[in-house]
């Protein structure tokens, strides 16, 4: 018997559902909690099975109901009493409809505390879980909770192993994501993925008397987790253990029960950011799909005042992508490796000195990089979105170190003959082998280029230029040494529109302004702000002189008595200010104007050398050419980006011109013939 002979039976249920008004987006939260209850029956009907086989049918009747609980619970894997006490199970239940709503309430409150919990079978405060009470309650205000009922209890999972009901629990999760787009990206990675970050783990992992742990700090309902250990475990002898945690309800309650029926498998229900369930933990293999561009406003200060030391750099609240990936790398061992899923931002977002450039410079300084593979769009089924995944390793091989490989996969794929939501195309067995032979190869080839780490940092060189006049002139020329700017003592300032002659205004219209703040507020401040010396012919008059700025020229001009002289290219800056009564001056409004140098702040994006010495070369080699002003140098800062679209570019080719010419002359032929019918 195949098993995924089931799934259609499985979605047989939704047509109940639809029958009963319930809307497509819900069905996955009435389905869940009843899914899992037919793998928990299935799974302890086989325990208890096997118990038999294992010391016989008559010794185990003959064992206490307390030893045969305790024989049972240290199997981990639950309890019920009408299962393993009365040997009956739903089917049974569902024989009468008269007495099923007391049995099947005796039958959810028969399993064991931690079920219960799971399932919510006895929801309270806290989290519900899978909240089946909640799902009974609806289905009985539809009527129809026993036909749904009755219909699940159909699904005979008894027959068939663990590896085998997991199977058909990633076709029902995958489903479950076809149709509840607000969650898919949450709940599901697809097969294809899944098989391709297995593939690079198991062509990176060898065999070995010792355990494989392996974590994800974003299990969802397990798919990743269990996936990648089932491929692992085709592969090798080698024991393994999985690590999850995640913190929705009803995905923790779902890989919880599977890791229940795996050896020593540990799921832990919380936020991974702020409450590590394996703070003490490290692993060899981590593998991880993170929520993208979701907040981390609502913990802001957990992440702040952490002090596990995993945040070397906080990325942007809006995102918290990078905050997951740096908890992952604190979470490998000496030798671990991993793969994690992101989608974009997290190669370019944040300029240089951003805590996202910082985030991947970190990484890069530390050699943990070994490649990012671009998957192709419409991979996922709630986005069309390029997504890569990101390859970590701390056991580099030597002819790996500080290198870091790209590999273009957009177009390793094969498309869908049926659209699943946003997902068209499946990265195939084949494009798989062929990624992971290019990994392992670690060579260029027409879509994977090997690049020294540095090749991804940049300068960004901050530069303070001096802004010069069409004579190469700055006022900085005319101040005396020491000083920043020159200060004018004005009896005039024009702007062609008004006039100021007093720059002490300690009076105001008392008709109009209820105060000289006020008057400060509506009325001086603001045109004091408005004067655009480049803009507007504002004109500087004091005792001795006349002061504008000559905008075709580029400079600041002095005149006395007819007489101008060209100041150089500089800035009029006129301040108002309001100051309160003191014991020596009454409450007034001053306006001062001064004259300083322009300058402008500016930063250049130059090419990173490793050694010290050739990068400041290179920075000054690059000013030296490109920069005509002068300049000072400011701060460096060096920045960490990974673009693919630049480094995998391929420009159209262009047409022949004679071929452009020719279709033209061929279009003008076609449009006098038409012209011509027209005519006639």
């Amino acid at each position: 018997m195949n098993i995924l002979q089931y799934e259609t039976k499985i979605w047989e249920t939704a047509d109940l559902l639809r029958g009963s008004g319930i809307k497509e987006s819900e069905w996955p939260s009435y389905m869940m909690p009843f899914f899992a209850l037919t793998m928990i029956e299935s799974r302890l009907v086989r325990m208890f099975d096997s118990l038999k086989d294992e010391i016989g049918e008559e010794v185990l009747a003959e064992i206490p109901k307390e030893d045969l609980y305790d024989l049972i619970k240290d199997k981990g894997q639950g309890y019920n009493i009408y299962i393993i006490e009365k040997h009956q199970t739903l089917v049974d239940i569902c024989q009468n409809d008269k007495s099923f709503g007391t049995d099947f309430e005796a039958y959810l409150n028969g399993f064991d505390g931690e079920t219960k919990d799971l399932l919510g079978v006895d929801v309270g405060e806290g989290e519900k879980f899978l909240d089946i009470k909640g799902v009974i309650s609806k289905l009985k205000a539809k009527k129809v909770l026993f036909a749904y009922t009755k219909l699940w209890a159909e699904i005979d999972l008894k027959p068939f192993n663990n590896s085998e009901i997991t199977t058909l629990e990633e076709h029902i999760k995958r489903k479950w994501a076809d149709i509840s787009a607000e969650t898919a990206g949450e709940q599901y990675t697809p097969d294809d993925v899944i098989a391709l970050i297995a593939e690079i783990i198991t062509s990176k992992i060898e065999e070995s008397d010792t355990l494989l742990k392996i974590y994800d700090c974003t299990c969802g309902g397990g798919n990743m987790l269990f996936g990648v250990e089932d491929r692992i475990n085709k592969k090798f002898k080698r024991l393994t253990q999985t690590y999850g945690q995640d913190w929705n309800d009803a995905l923790y309650a779902l890989a919880k029960i599977e890791s229940r029926f795996r050896p020593d498998s540990k799921i832990e229900h919380g936020n991974t950011l702020v409450d590590d369930k394996f703070y003490n933990e490290e692993f060899d293999v981590v593998v991880a799909n993170p929520p993208y561009g979701v907040s981390w406003k609502g913990y802001q200060k957990d992440i702040e005042n952490d002090k596990t030391g995993r945040f070397i750099y906080r990325p942007s609240v809006s995102d918290g992508q990078l905050l997951f990936m740096q908890h992952l790398i604190s979470k490998l061992d000496a030798n671990g490796m991993g793969v994690v899923v992101h989608n974009g931002s997290t190669l370019f977002s944040g300029d240089a000195g951003s805590a996202e450039s910082n985030i991947r410079k970190w990484m890069l300084d530390s050699d943990i990089v070994e490649a990012i593979i671009q998957l192709p769009t419409d991979e996922f089924f709630n986005t069309g979105i390029y997504t890569y995944l990101w390859v970590l390793n701390k056991n580099k091989q030597q002819h790996c170190k500080d290198k870091v490989m790209l590999i273009n996969a957009s177009e390793k794929y094969k498309p869908l003959n049926k659209s699943k939501g946003s997902k068209r195309k499946e990265v195939d067995e084949d494009s798989r082998l062929e990624i992971v032979k290019t990994l392992t190869e670690y060579k260029n080839t027409d879509y994977a280029q090997v690049f020294d780490k540095e090749f991804f940092y940049f300068n960004k060189q901050a530069i303070m230029l001096t802004n010069v006049d069409e004579h190469g002139n700055s006022f900085e020329e005319k101040l005396k040494e020491g000083k920043k700017s020159a200060k004018l003592t004005p009896v005039k300032l024009s702007n062609g529109e008004r006039e100021l002659n007093e720059f002490v205004i300690t009076e105001f219209d008392t008709e109009t302004y209820t105060s000289l703040a006020h008057y400060f507020e509506k009325e001086i401040k603001p045109f004091a702000a408005s004067l655009d010396y480049k803009e507007q012919p504002v004109v500087i008059t004091t005792e001795t002189a006349q002061y504008w700025y000559d905008k075709e020229h580029n400079t600041l001009v002095k005149e006395v008595n007819g007489e101008k002289e060209l100041l150089g290219c500089g800035k009029i800056v006129v301040k108002s200010s309001f100051k309160k009564a003191s014991k020596t001056q009454p409450e007034r409004i001053e306006i001062s104007v001064e004259l300083t140098p322009d300058y402008q702040k500016d930063y250049e994006i130059i090419p990173y050398h490793r050694d010290e010495v050739s990068n400041q070369a290179e920075i000054v080699a690059f000013l030296a050419k490109y920069i005509t002003k002068p300049f000072a140098y400011l701060d460096n800062v060096v920045g960490v980006e990974v673009n693919f679209n630049k480094i995998f570019y391929k420009p159209e080719k262009l047409r022949e011109v004679a071929d452009i010419l020719s279709e033209i002359d061929a279009i003008e032929e076609e449009l006098k013939e038409l012209e011509m019918g027209l005519v006639l």
